[in-house]
């Protein structure tokens, strides 16, 4: 199999695995603060053993401050997790992933308002198209105050990561794998608060959900989504992407029977179009790239890219 058809079938496979994650997190039963607190767990005994076996550990690149700067980022993307998860309880896992998946449009802003990244006329058009797209997905009627709650937290999850995407970019040559358990290990504490252990006592089957979301939404889907996106060029990444909420759309009806309205459907390639819009490389920027190596490639930071799921 040629490498990039290897990395092709490894981010679809993630993308599947990210669009189920709604499912297991209704069906664990436990309260969303309890699902991200038990994922953080179970996910960084699978990153940890995985990071061990393959000797990530050893020359692993961090110092103090990158260690702090993935910790930070680590803060906001369980929190991320938390309002994502309280948004499928308000409203659809559907309606929830499609506005959390307007991600790279605040990564967009943010990087231009605190790092200074040239924000152009075009990629701000496209900011409007996503947005128009946005209100026809929203779909919200007057007095549906479950759709409005769940609108907002969807939002704030996907400012949440925005926000954390834009701290990590900052910790460069450090295994992508590592950064995502430190930011794991941090969940751990800053989510024990939180956490209600005389609810998820009584949960019986829920746990058997619970770990996998931690051992397969979080350890396996992080390996495979690192392994694909060191054989892939960022434009495939891009339209990959699609393939999670895509499958979130699926899963929600096949399952809860949910659906979005026709009105509702017709922002969606509004957000798509403009999504791959901004995300892809403009045609200039492809040509000033020089082509890639094919050398092994060497630890690398987590790209933005690479935290785009769930």
């Amino acid at each position: 199999m040629r490498n990039e058809t290897k990395g092709t079938v490894e981010l679809t496979l993630a993308m599947v695995l990210s669009g189920t994650l709604g499912i297991f997190v209704v069906e664990s039963g436990a309260s969303p603060f309890n699902v991200v607190f038990f994922r953080c767990l179970f996910g960084a005994l699978a990153l940890g053993a995985y990071a061990l076996v393959r000797g990530y550990f050893t020359d692993h690149g961090f110092t103090a401050k990158k260690l702090g700067l993935a910790a930070l980022g680590g803060v906001f993307i369980v929190f991320n997790w938390a309002f994502l998860f309280e948004a499928y309880e308000a409203t659809s896992i559907s309606f929830a992933t499609v506005v959390y998946h307007t991600q790279p449009f605040y990564v967009v802003l943010l990087g231009a308002l605190i790092l200074r990244e040239r924000l152009t006329a075009a990629r701000l058009g496209w900011l409007v198209v996503a947005f128009a797209g946005l209100i026809l997905v929203s779909g919200i009627r007057p007095g549906d105050t479950g759709s409005l709650k769940g609108l907002g937290l969807a939002l704030l999850a996907a400012v949440f990561y925005a926000i954390s995407t834009v701290v990590t970019k900052r910790v460069t040559g450090v295994r992508p794998h590592l950064v995502a358990l430190v930011q794991v290990l941090v969940g751990i504490p800053l989510l024990l608060p939180f956490a209600d252990f005389a609810q998820v006592s009584g949960l019986g089957a829920g746990w058997a959900w619970l770990a996998g979301l931690g051992l397969v939404h979080t350890g396996l889907m992080y390996v495979l989504m690192y392994a694909a996106y060191q054989k892939l060029p960022t434009a495939k990444i891009a339209v990959l992407a699609f393939t999670y909420p895509a499958v979130a759309m699926l899963a929600d009806w096949a399952v809860y029977g949910h659906h979005i309205g026709l009105v509702q459907a017709l922002g969606l390639p509004l957000i798509v179009l403009a999504s791959l819009k901004v995300t892809l490389p403009s045609a200039r920027a492809r040509a000033a790239v020089p082509a890639p190596r094919t050398a092994a490639p060497a630890p690398e930071a987590v790209s933005r890219a690479a935290t785009r799921v769930a």
